[in-house]
């Protein structure tokens, strides 16, 4: 059965409308940029509300816990299966303030070391032009669900 995964959109109104798009950390990510970024999101398991699944998600990859409403934006499927749920969420952040989560693993290869990296290492604001670039294909959708949503 294919993962789920739930996150947030957040959006702002700067004159165009911007998205906040992070980039995953890590050696496999590090030298990736079209294609590599994706909402804040996480996995969550089957019976678990993905609206709370995905305040979690956005707490631990930026360091902010959001209490405002959020907007159902559905559901798309990624290339390798993963199911990702997303709500839309208007705010605005400074993205030099992000606290990421780590995670730890054997670097170099068949090293023997682990390594701790940080889940997400950048977020950015992205203009909705830039961002059907930068976003994962299969959460390409969403954009233009987030778009219909807010008119823009």
């Amino acid at each position: 059965m294919p993962s789920k995964s739930a996150g947030i959109i957040a959006y702002r109104k700067r004159g165009n409308i911007e998205v906040l798009l992070v980039h995953p950390g890590g050696p496999f990510w590090r030298n990736k940029d079209l294609g590599a970024w994706s909402i804040p999101k996480g996995e969550y398991a089957d019976g678990d509300d993905a609206e709370i699944a995905a305040r979690r998600e956005f707490a631990e990859e930026l360091g902010l816990k959001l209490s405002l409403p959020l907007t159902p934006l559905g559901q798309v499927r990624q290339r390798g299966g993963k199911l990702v749920t997303a709500f839309a969420a208007e705010l605005d952040l400074d993205v030099r303030s992000i606290c990421s989560n780590t995670f730890e693993m054997e670097w170099p290869p068949r090293s023997g070391k682990r390594q701790a990296f940080p889940e997400v290492d950048r977020a950015e604001w992205f203009t909705l032009d830039a961002a059907q670039e930068k976003i994962n294909a299969g959460q390409r959708p969403l954009l233009g669900r987030l778009t219909l949503l807010i008119g823009g």
